[in-house]
């Protein structure tokens, strides 16, 4: 029962992130870089600080876990965010020229392999006494194939949705729509973000050991890695508004209520998805498996769920019976990838 409600935690994550797109189109009158800036003050440092302060036991502080003993971790965690930050980046640009639904599914996808199998290959460099390898089973490996399957097959449907819509159909469902570009930009997304799993694989012991219940026990590492994200897409935005002369985006008073508002909204609902997963794997504890897999299980939920929001978005309209047939099909492999490790083990 404790692996279905882990399981199930993690799946609100990610409806909650795969939602989080949507409020950015209430804001108004802001360009990209300004409104991408506020949204990560909330997403990347207002929201993990409080998560991470319920990691904290009475009569003690966040800082006392950033010690010169924890240091190597810390920083290696934090640097590992600095990449993930440029995966934040082009993710954004991905979802402006491929849509929401396609966007994520690349990106998403191509992270989930990735931030899966990298972090106990990295993890075991450092540390092989560790011997974090051990960790990447058949049943392991088994579902991140799958996942990759799944990803692959909504590929398959986006390249279809592509090559059947003309110019116009395309620039109605996507304003920016470019496929070659977007999926460039997808994989390098994708390939960086999945460095956040990296970080939280060298962040996973930043806590209060048995005085952190296990649900929150991550919630430390995953403010170090999106403080490192912040970094660097701060130092982006900061350049675009001075480049793009935007800076009086901040100084329209007109909408500052509501786009902060939205901006809010938007951070709050992507940072659920790495609350929920660190709440949900405190119910996997007695699953190695899983506890390996999760993040790989919140990616392609999250590919699963955004799906679903590009349908409702009409990004898949006008598209052929057939196209949308290999897109389900792809949901449905994604979905099986959640539950076939529990079952192969």
């Amino acid at each position: 029962m404790d692996i279905v409600i882990g399981l199930l935690i993690i799946a609100i994550g990610a409806f909650c992130q795969s939602s989080s797109y949507v409020p950015i189109n209430k804001v108004k009158q802001w360009s990209w870089e300004s409104y991408w800036l506020v949204q990560g003050i909330f997403a990347w440092i207002i929201f993990p600080v409080l998560g991470a302060l319920l990691a904290v036991p009475a009569g003690h502080s966040l800082f006392d876990l950033f010690t010169a003993e924890n240091s190597f971790n810390v920083w290696m965690t934090m640097l590992f965010g600095v990449l993930w930050g440029v995966g934040g980046l082009t993710f954004g640009l991905s979802m402006r020229y491929l849509g929401v639904a396609l966007g994520q599914s690349i990106a998403l996808g191509t992270c989930a392999g990735l931030g899966t199998v990298m972090g106990p290959v990295l993890l075991n460099i450092f540390f092989p006494e560790l011997d974090a390898l051990s960790s990447l089973t058949f049943a392991v490996i088994t579902g991140v194939a799958v996942t990759l399957l799944g990803i692959a097959v909504i590929g398959v449907a986006g390249s279809m949705k592509a090559a059947s819509l003309s110019e116009e159909e395309k620039k109605a469902a996507v304003k920016d729509f470019n496929f070659p570009k977007g999926l460039a930009i997808a994989l390098l997304a994708g390939f960086m973000s999945g460095c956040f799993n990296v970080g939280l694989e060298f962040g996973k012991d930043i806590n209060f050991g048995d005085l952190t219940p296990d649900m929150y026990k991550t919630l430390p590492a995953t403010l170090l890695v999106t403080i490192g994200g912040f970094v660097t897409n701060a130092i982006y935005c900061l350049y675009q508004n001075g480049k793009n002369k935007t800076w009086g985006d901040y100084k329209n008073g007109k909408v500052w209520g509501n786009n902060v508002l939205f901006c809010a909204l938007a951070g709050v609902l992507w940072y659920s998805q790495f609350f929920g997963l660190s709440l949900g794997k405190g119910f996997l504890t007695e699953s190695p498996t899983l506890m390996t897999l999760s993040f790989c299980i919140l990616m392609a939920l999250n590919v699963t769920f955004s799906n679903v929001w590009g349908i409702i978005l009409n990004e898949w309209k006008g598209c052929s019976k057939k196209t949308i047939a290999v897109l389900i099909t792809g949901i449905c492999i994604l979905v099986l990838s959640s539950f076939l490790p529990e079952i192969l083990k």
